[in-house]
């Protein structure tokens, strides 16, 4: 059967992130924060949270890391649907894919310098033979 958990960030952060993901340059606000754009979530609530870089990173990186997920099959596979927001015209967004136990981290998907000030969806589909983080 298919399974999925949405992230919304709206009460805390998502169980299929790493608790210690916000403790890297990561805030949870939304668009009344006062922070700037965007000023509404994806959808166009403007009391909806999601995840922002802190301006201290904003010239560094930061990372989320999900949790471990278990091997995917023909008939378990993951599919990761997420919006994102670039307002930065140097920022790039990258997702990673690190195979447990081994340490390197292959980038399967980026952007960067693409249209700026609104809200895009990207799905990556993961396949690992191994336990993995994203």
């Amino acid at each position: 059967g298919s399974f999925y958990e949405k992230c919304d960030f709206e009460t805390d952060p998502c169980k299929a992130l790493q608790e210690l993901s916000l403790q890297s340059g990561w805030i949870r606000r939304n668009g009344r924060s006062g922070m700037g754009p965007p000023y509404s979530d994806h959808s166009g609530n403007e009391s909806a949270y999601f995840l922002s870089l802190s301006s201290e990173t904003w010239s560094s990186s930061a990372a989320l890391k999900t949790n471990v997920f278990l091997p995917t099959a023909e008939e378990h596979t993951c599919q990761i649907t997420f919006h994102y927001w670039i307002s930065q015209m140097s920022g790039t967004l990258s997702v990673g894919l690190q195979k447990l136990p081994e340490d390197t981290i292959t980038n399967i998907w980026q952007v960067s310098g693409e249209l700026q000030d609104q809200w895009k969806e990207h799905t990556i589909t993961v396949n690992s033979t191994e336990k993995y983080e994203v």
